[in-house]
């Protein structure tokens, strides 16, 4: 059994790391918070732009730009999303796993050198130059700092490639985000663009709490009261549009946008799960130390009372024997 100086000293020990798991647990909140918020402010623009392009589907089912045109698959780009920092539970394993599978199936599929890399995050950039991937290019400060811009610039490289016949297939790996509690992995196939299945898509999210327990979100959503928010109707946009010059050169217009968007939403959901999972992982690690601090106490309340014990039965035998 161990002395009570030791037991002490692993009392101190998890107190300190449960006040470190419990700074980072608020850190990542906060850190999610702001990301939903950027989440927020990008979806008006996206309802947007997807009614257009709805309404335009739904005009002239025909019209096709090049960004849309399937042809046989000879090279593939990845576009993977990953955090720049660990601590976030399987984020980052879940994502390389994917990667990897992927590039694996691709290389038996189509050959040796037949899939570029575009890392976007530390971790995965790491793993596939340590893998022997062939990776494009280094993108890790749009993790920390996410940025239309640079996603703009991506796509506008992705789109070239492609249209160039450089590359025939761009697929994203990221993590789509629902809630705090559930971020999903998700394969999605960026080039060429199909729009129907990329308008219907899963559009849920819960940006409005941190709750990260399942059973919480299930009580919040059965228990929480409607509220009634007096705001004046917004009319519906006109939808009989009159195209010029033609379907067509409209759509090669707006395909590229779509894609930027596609982008600069795979970046802004993977970095609010990362947030959610580090602020699974870091509740997850406080909870274990209180349960540990409280097995450490009740042994080490034990182990005193044993020594008291012990003391008592000597001084009572030293009597005994005077």
């Amino acid at each position: 059994m161990p002395s009570l100086k030791e037991i002490k000293g692993r009392i101190a020990s998890v107190n300190s790391t449960r006040k470190i798991t419990s700074a980072m647990k608020m850190v990542a909140s906060s850190k999610l918070h702001h990301a939903q918020v950027a989440i927020q402010n990008m979806l008006p623009y996206e309802t947007l732009l997807e009614h257009i392009l709805k309404s335009f589907l739904a005009a002239e089912a025909e019209a096709q730009t090049i960004y849309d045109q399937e042809r046989p698959v000879k090279r593939v780009a990845l576009v993977v999303y990953s955090s720049n920092s660990s601590l976030c539970g399987g984020f980052n394993a879940n994502v390389i796993k994917q990667m990897t599978s992927l590039v694996r199936d691709f290389t038996l599929e189509l050959g040796p050198g037949s899939v570029d890399v575009y890392p976007i995050g530390r971790k995965v950039a790491e793993k596939a130059q340590k893998l022997g991937f062939h990776v494009m290019c280094d993108l890790c400060d749009l993790v920390d700092h996410p940025n239309v811009r640079q996603c703009i610039e991506l796509a506008r490289e992705l789109g070239t490639r492609f249209a160039n016949g450089e590359v025939d297939k761009v697929v994203m790996v990221y993590h789509h985000f629902k809630s705090a509690g559930s971020q999903i992995l998700t394969s999605k196939t960026f080039l060429p663009i199909d729009l129907e299945s990329e308008l219907e898509r899963d559009h849920e999210r819960d940006l409005t709490t941190n709750v990260v327990t399942k059973k919480a979100q299930d009580y919040l959503k059965k228990h929480q009261k409607t509220r009634q928010v007096e705001a004046d109707e917004v009319k519906p946009l006109n939808d009989n549009f009159i195209v010029e010059p033609d379907m067509d050169t409209v759509l090669s217009q707006l395909m590229p946008k779509l894609a930027h968007l596609m982008l600069y939403t795979a970046l802004l959901d993977s970095v609010a799960s990362e947030h959610a999972a580090r602020m699974v992982a870091m509740q997850t690690a406080t909870d274990n130390a209180d349960e540990l601090l409280r097995q450490l106490n009740l042994q080490y309340n034990k182990s005193r009372q044993q020594a008291i014990t012990n003391e008592l039965l000597d001084i009572v035998g030293g009597s005994v024997n005077n």
